[in-house]
């Protein structure tokens, strides 16, 4: 960072990881609150639930997609120009939404909100690492990943009573306004991030050919897989706890939010005093453990709730790490590419866990199938990360180090 370094990674790195938070915050209420909406909008569009659905499925795939173009697209610009573009983007998505009169303009919004986020989460990432310097990097990742966390647990409910008190096309105004706050503050506060030197097409898409970071994201895709089988289909999971009460069920989804913000900060600086890849082994340790007891433990609410907790804390723990462990394996000038790739792959598992559970449901007929499902591919994740071969870890370090004095150097 040059002569700011001192001033910047010493105190106001945290100023700047919590405006970028709020970011976060407006795309991760947009991604959680749809869900909670649809039945209001399969009766405002008149179309069927089922399709009302696939709002969530085109913006989940679409910010798979565009996530990774986008960075490589954008990987010349600053990164304040970038997040604030993300965010106009996305506040203008979210507002051809709450506008539009048919399902098939609502469609194509959501494509236009899906393209905002797609640009604005990873690059908040890899901004607030570089402002923050490599000691800090996991630390200022968890500080953004909070936004994502707590928006699950305020956020969703936030806009849910909204869209039922004025209509679900509220919510969507409110989800474009908080982009909108969040834009100014980015351009006025955040130092001009640009990258450290001038990369060809080939260098960017170098994270692509590296075996390394293709493990990383296939552990990304076991991991969240995982996490979202129950998630999605929670309300069936612990049908014999609920016994169909939504107040129980948004309880349970609270207390997942708020657990998965406590896990979020504590991976965050674990993940700089020991390394990323040993917290990425002990969550995806402790969520197969979890999965395996939520089976007799949706029986009883109490339980129920106590299995959720460590579900979320657990799971949240995995978002900083992963995006360290990715940065750390990208070559300078291709941090930005392989965080949204992480994030792609998130989103791919998210679609993967909805498919995989409506398969294991209609095969086995029990939700039952869904924990035990996810406790395998979270076992399988632990076991690919453990057996990270040396290079990584050696490697990888100094790779991340290296990008990151680069990043500092063009913090201005």
């Amino acid at each position: 960072m040059a002569d700011s370094t001192p001033t910047t990674a010493g105190e106001r790195w945290l100023s700047h990881a919590a405006i970028l938070a709020l970011g976060t915050f407006a795309v991760g209420t947009d991604t959680f609150v749809i869900a909670g909406l649809l039945p209001d909008i399969s009766r405002s569009l008149e179309i069927s639930l089922a399709t009302a659905g696939q709002l969530v499925g085109v913006f989940s795939l679409a910010y798979a997609l565009l996530s990774p173009v986008l960075a490589a697209l954008t990987a010349t610009w600053s990164r304040r120009r970038v997040l604030v573009t993300a965010l106009c983007v996305f506040a203008v998505g979210n507002i051809a939404t709450a506008l539009a009169p048919t399902y098939g303009l609502t469609l194509a919004s959501r494509l236009l909100a899906a393209a905002g986020a797609a640009m604005f989460t990873p690059n908040a990432g890899a901004a607030a690492a570089a402002v923050a310097g490599s000691e800090r990097r996991g630390r200022a990742l968890a500080v953004v990943t909070l936004g994502l966390s707590s928006s699950l647990a305020l956020g969703a409910p936030l806009g849910t009573a909204i869209g039922n008190a004025f209509g679900w096309q509220a919510t969507m105004w409110f989800v474009a306004a908080l982009a909108l706050a969040v834009a100014p503050a980015i351009g006025l506060r955040l130092p001009d991030v640009r990258p450290g030197a001038a990369v060809g097409l080939r260098q960017r898409l170098a994270p692509l050919s590296d075996r390394r970071v293709l493990r990383v994201l296939l552990v990304t895709w076991l991991t969240f897989t995982a996490i979202y089988l129950p998630y999605t289909y929670i309300s069936a999971v612990f049908a014999p706890a609920t016994g169909g009460n939504g107040n129980r069920v948004a309880l349970l989804l609270l207390v997942l939010g708020l657990a998965g913000t406590v896990g979020n900060l504590m991976a965050g600086r674990l993940a700089d005093r020991h390394g990323p890849r040993r917290v990425v082994i002990g969550a995806t340790v402790g969520l197969t453990v979890v999965f395996l007891a939520m089976v007799p433990g949706r029986n009883h609410f109490a339980s129920a709730i106590a299995v959720v907790a460590i579900t979320g804390a657990s799971a949240w723990s995995m978002t900083a790490p992963q995006q360290s462990r990715i940065m750390a394996l990208s070559p300078a000038g291709a941090e930005a590419l392989g965080v949204s790739l992480n994030a792609a792959v998130t989103f791919l598992a998210i679609a993967s866990a909805s498919l995989i559970g409506a398969i294991g449901l209609s095969t086995f007929h029990s939700a039952v199938s869904l924990p035990l499902i996810a406790a395998v591919s979270a076992a399988m994740a632990a076991l690919l990360t453990w057996r990270s071969d040396r290079s990584e870890r050696q490697r990888g370090t100094g790779a991340g180090e290296a990008a990151h004095n680069a990043a500092d150097s063009s913090v201005r």
